[in-house]
């Protein structure tokens, strides 16, 4: 019987501590101005799980964007062909490409291999 005593004591005398921490709390939080976060804000968002805040994340969504179209941009420039089903690379139209820019820095030059 002196154990249900002893457990009821014990849980009013938590609850009493519970109910000062949580007064203590809330006048800090109104003395020095702060917000503390919930559990539910703390976690990781899929559309943003660096934890990036506001104008943060949308610059690095416009960084992406960005280098999404520059990537597209130059492999759009590389010449494929598809071979057997699977994509390769044009080497004849590389050989061609490389040939014309070589034929375009070569037309300034002097031909020094004649006596």
């Amino acid at each position: 019987m002196s154990w249900v005593v002893l457990f009821v004591v014990s849980i009013l005398l938590f609850v009493f501590l519970v109910t000062i921490l949580r007064k203590f709390v809330g006048h800090m939080k109104t003395e020095q101005n702060l917000e503390i976060e919930s559990l539910k804000q703390t976690l990781i968002d899929p559309n943003n799980p660096v934890g990036l805040r506001g104008e943060e994340l949308e610059n690095m969504k416009r960084q992406q964007e960005e280098a999404q179209r520059h990537l597209r941009e130059v492999i759009s420039k590389i010449p494929v062909i598809q071979k057997d089903g699977r994509f390769q690379l044009d080497e004849e139209e590389l050989r061609r490409r490389k040939e014309a820019s070589a034929g375009n820095g070569v037309a300034g030059k002097v031909n020094n291999d004649k006596p």
